[in-house]
């Protein structure tokens, strides 16, 4: 008689070096095995990091378990139902799925060609919408799950962004950044992100049907500010970072047949995007050839303070994207460098951390007792108003061509067209 062959099992657990042993039940599991799941190990978590951290050569799937597994364990603190935390969880982790090559180094581009940003293209894959596969929705469905209702926690609308389930994804302390500021510290080898997630996780509560965290754990609520305000200025914006980011950005903007082109691209991974468009030639294919051999463009000038109305020149810029090559290019002439050796980095004037209301809604509870000590003025507001990046705005050339950049800009820092 032939062994008898055993029943795929219901639970299975995967050791994670930040949070340990992370269980997945059977919906889980079935969702981890899907090709839209697994394409997640081919995007790196923090874009072009690597290039200066080595370490952090950790992936989008890597950050969705976690973030399923601290989404869990909110469930549990808050003493969720079954349907509410099987709920949470599924979309805590499936909340990446719509994400470009290198995380969020292609934003822009895809606002400005789907229309979008990642959380819509996280929506389609859940529900199976816009040419997606229904292979995620199916497993949705055969699991008692509403894969809508699964959707709107991932993609919420302005109304259902402040409900208790889309806070705990979506919130100013949510699972997703105490997930990705715990391993992306562990993984670049930067301290400051080293967050108390265990203190955080025990004094989380419910006053009013809103989330709160106990006083004794003001500490923790604290230190996960100053820890997130530190990671964005040493990893997330730091200036190397930023060039490799910029020039992928251009690569994709300045291909032949953009944006059309552009379309499909952002369902690639990280291999391909570099790959295929190093292949393509032109200035496209110069600049992710120079990413891949780490030949980076250096920043030749960057404005550390901007009066109100330059303020909003460069807000306008970034958002008419087509403009903003046309400066680029303009400053190129003007260097006598050909066009896409100049790049400009507007990222610094984008609010990309956590909106300043959300912390303003952080309570502290002593008993039904709530108090809000990141509404006024002080020190911790003035820490959530912090920007992300130390220059607002920044000008970045290919190396042969920043020495004459920074002379000129130096020179006559309001001469640009």
């Amino acid at each position: 008689m032939p062994p008898r062959v055993s029943a795929r099992p219901a639970r299975k657990a995967i050791f994670d070096p930040v949070h340990g042993p992370i269980a997945l039940d059977a919906l889980a599991l079935a969702l981890v095995g899907t090709p839209a799941f697994q394409r997640l190990w081919r995007i790196r978590q923090t874009g072009f990091a690597h290039l200066v951290f080595p370490g952090a050569n950790h992936t989008r799937l890597e950050h969705s378990l976690g973030t399923y597994w601290v989404a869990g364990r909110f469930a549990e603190h808050l003493g969720l139902e079954d349907g509410e935390t099987r709920r949470l969880t599924t979309g805590a982790l499936l909340h990446d799925l719509g994400h470009a090559p290198f995380s969020h180094t292609l934003d822009a581009p895809m606002r400005e060609v789907l229309g979008h940003g990642h959380e819509a293209e996280s929506r389609a894959r859940i529900e199976g919408a816009d040419g997606a596969s229904g292979e995620i929705p199916a497993i949705l469905r055969r699991h008692g799950v509403d894969p809508a209702g699964v959707a709107d926690l991932v993609d919420p609308s302005a109304r259902r962004r402040g409900s208790q389930l889309g806070a705990i994804l979506h919130g100013a302390i949510d699972a997703d950044r105490i997930d990705y500021l715990q391993r992306d510290a562990h993984y670049t080898g930067v301290a400051h992100g080293a967050i108390d997630a265990v203190r955080l996780l025990d004094t989380v509560g419910r006053v009013g049907g809103r989330l709160v965290f106990a006083e004794k754990g003001r500490s923790a609520v604290e230190g996960f500010l100053v820890g997130r305000a530190l990671m964005y200025s040493t990893v997330y914006f730091h200036k190397t970072v930023r060039a490799a980011e910029v020039m992928a950005q251009a690569a994709v903007e300045r291909q032949a047949g953009y944006p059309e082109r552009a379309r499909t691209q952002f369902a690639w991974t990280d291999g391909e995007l570099l790959v295929r468009l190093a292949e393509s030639g032109g200035r496209s294919g110069a600049l992710a050839r120079a990413i891949e051999d780490r030949r980076l463009y250096k920043r030749a000038f960057g404005w550390r303070e901007l009066d109100p109305a330059t303020r909003r020149r460069w807000q306008r810029l970034l958002r008419r994207p087509v403009e903003r090559r046309a400066v680029e290019d303009e400053i190129a002439h003007r260097l006598g460098s050909p066009a896409g050796s100049v790049l400009l980095d507007l990222s610094g004037i984008e609010v990309r951390g956590d909106p300043i209301e959300d912390w303003a809604d952080v309570g502290l509870a002593a008993g039904r007792r709530v108090t809000y000590p990141f509404r006024g003025p002080g020190p911790w507001q003035a820490l959530v108003r912090r920007p992300p990046a130390d220059w607002p705005v920044s000008v970045y050339v290919e190396p042969r061509f920043r020495l004459a950049a920074a002379r000129w800009l130096e020179r006559d820092p309001r001469a640009l067209p």
